[in-house]
């Protein structure tokens, strides 16, 4: 039963994460408990809660254990009794926080877990978590079969197992979100673009994977062609996570396309970086498609500093130093923009938790 206690921690993470807490996720877990040599689903004592946070640099562990039990009546359907504790231990405060409690059937799994990541973040989020009803709205429940899928396919070792119990997931409750989002990851891997691409459009809005499915959207239409879908979705992802590398590629959209927007984009990824050599190179392009010979030869010049072997930058430093832009029909001078896959949302908000602590 080791996938219940998974899947508790991974739906309070999703909750606690799509209210705009900062979460880690379950692979920094994973990697944390690989560091300190600590048996996965064992009962972990304090001191193994306090390593394990430590580990992570995290500020507050929520911890807990489960216990399943028959149910006496043999006349009633069920797989048994849950009963779920939870406790948050303030590692900054180095103080016990609240306990929260929920009792159910463990068909009722979903419920439970929205009570307790409502509970949870009445106590993490006092002044600004909402009501239980508008809670359990943003929320709904899930399939007991569909969340047991899902949980086994992040846990399975295998990429075709976890394909088949994450499409099994999203086939029983088509509602759920979070197969939707690690079957797209899966088949972008694959670089099966197009099937991937329909996967993290079923991706809900109120999910904390939204944004993350959104700039891998983009980089799926981007790769089938399709510019203007992918400049739409780079676009949806910067409104509110102005990072790098979606400036980067909504840049190179709007280059593959044409539009003037691309040197504007490409210029506020460096500003984000202007060390990174990607930025620097697609900046540099975008000047010299744009007739800004200059300003494309010191950029350049600066991503040959990096990688004296770049031969796309020496071809274009070489045309600007003879003054020579673009001319049509010159297939080899085209489609040059560098793309970014990694996607660092996560270090955005705690960025911005620390330069703007008191802004939402």
């Amino acid at each position: 039963m080791d996938w219940v206690g998974e899947g508790v921690a991974q739906a309070i993470e999703e909750a606690l994460a799509s209210e705009g807490l900062i979460t880690l996720d379950r692979d920094d877990r994973v990697e944390a408990y690989r560091r300190l040599s600590i048996r996965p689903y064992s009962l972990l004592t304090k001191a193994s809660v306090v390593k394990i946070g430590q580990a992570l640099d995290a500020e507050q562990v929520l911890f807990g254990q489960f216990e399943l039990r028959p149910v006496p009546d043999s006349a009633v359907k069920s797989r048994g009794s849950l009963q779920i504790t939870a406790r948050i231990l303030d590692l900054k405060r180095v103080k016990q926080g609240a306990e929260f409690r929920t009792v159910g059937a463990l068909e009722d799994l979903a419920a439970l877990q929205e009570n307790l990541a409502w509970q949870a973040l009445q106590y993490l989020k006092p002044h600004g978590a909402p009501s239980e009803a508008e809670f359990r709205q943003r929320h709904p429940r899930v399939r007991l079969n569909a969340i047991e899928n899902y949980i086994r396919g992040l846990m399975a070792s295998n990429t075709d197992e976890k394909h088949r119990f994450y499409t099994q997931a999203a086939r029983l409750d088509p509602l759920y979100s979070q197969p939707c989002f690690h079957l797209g990851r899966l088949l972008w891997r694959r670089k099966e673009y197009k099937s991937a691409a329909e996967w993290f459009q079923k991706v809900s809005s109120t999910d904390s994977h939204y944004r993350e499915a959104n700039f891998f959207l983009g980089l799926c239409r981007y790769s089938i062609g399709d510019f203007a879908g992918a400049q739409a979705a780079f676009q949806l992802v910067a409104k509110t996570v102005p990072l790098s590398e979606v400036y980067n590629n909504l840049g190179a959209a709007q280059s593959r396309a044409n539009l003037p927007g691309a040197v504007e984009s490409f210029r506020k990824a460096l500003e984000g970086d202007t060390s990174d050599p990607i930025y620097r190179f697609n900046f540099g392009y975008a000047l010299w498609k744009n007739g800004d010979l200059q300003g494309a030869s010191e950029n350049l010049r600066a991503v040959l500093d990096h990688d004296p072997n770049d031969t796309q930058a020496a071809l274009l430093l070489e045309r600007c130093e003879k003054q020579s832009g673009p001319r049509p029909g010159e297939p080899r001078m085209e489609g040059l923009e560098r793309l970014k896959t990694n996607y660092e949302e996560s270090a955005y908000w705690q960025l911005k938790a620390v330069l703007q602590p008191n802004q939402p």
